[in-house]
């Protein structure tokens, strides 16, 4: 009997299915094919060799059972450890990204309780009179403000700049006013290592 080549076969009723082996019935010795649906890979069926490979009328012409697409390629073992080498790399390149994002953001729940204390400082020097800021305890306010600032800036934690600056949706809040320019600033917001964690309140105009 003809040989039969292993790969892609499509039935002449539309299916198509993937040979897996030749093998003999036990009892009669009779050669069947055993093949898989490749719609549903679950279904394992088996049909006598001489039918599969023999052909049927079709509008009067005459066409095989299963008709031959192609082979199918055997994926070499160096090929799979190439490809497993490959997917633990990529595995391990992501569980690092992840573990520093972890580490860069890791801080962003601690900031949302600190940042305030921060601002109540700069609010409580901002509003001073000329001769007020010249006392001893509002340049001992400022210089602490200065470590505060020196402290967040090494953690990748910057302030957004908002004054005169163009308003952007990304990292400001517009709570009054109409226009494209921030007007002025009433809440500062943060960004720790360029992502933003607070959006700046403002007014444009």
């Amino acid at each position: 009997m003809e040989e039969l080549k292993k790969g892609i076969y499509h039935h002449h009723k539309g299916r198509d299915y993937r040979v897996l082996n030749e093998v003999k019935n036990s009892e009669t010795k009779e050669e069947m094919v055993v093949y898989q649906d490749l719609t549903d890979e679950k279904k394992i069926w088996a049909r006598p060799k001489e039918m599969f490979m023999s052909e049927v009328e079709i509008a009067g012409a005459k066409k095989p059972r299963f008709e031959f697409l192609r082979e199918e390629e055997v994926e070499s073992n160096e090929h799979k450890y190439l490809r497993a080498l490959a997917d633990y790399q990529n595995l391990v390149k992501q569980t690092a990204k992840d573990r520093l994002d972890f580490i860069k953001y890791a801080l962003a729940d601690f900031l949302q309780d600190i940042l305030p204390v921060y601002d109540h400082l700069k609010m409580s020097v901002a509003g001073l009179s000329e001769e007020e800021s010249k006392s001893p305890w509002a340049i001992g306010v400022r210089h602490v403000l200065k470590q505060f600032k020196d402290v967040l800036e090494t953690r990748g934690i910057e302030e957004i700049k908002t004054a005169g600056e163009k308003f952007d949706h990304n990292s400001m809040e517009a709570i009054d006013g109409q226009g494209e320019t921030v007007k002025q600033e009433i809440m500062p917001g943060y960004k720790l290592n360029g992502k933003v964690i607070r959006h700046a309140k403002v007014i444009v105009g």
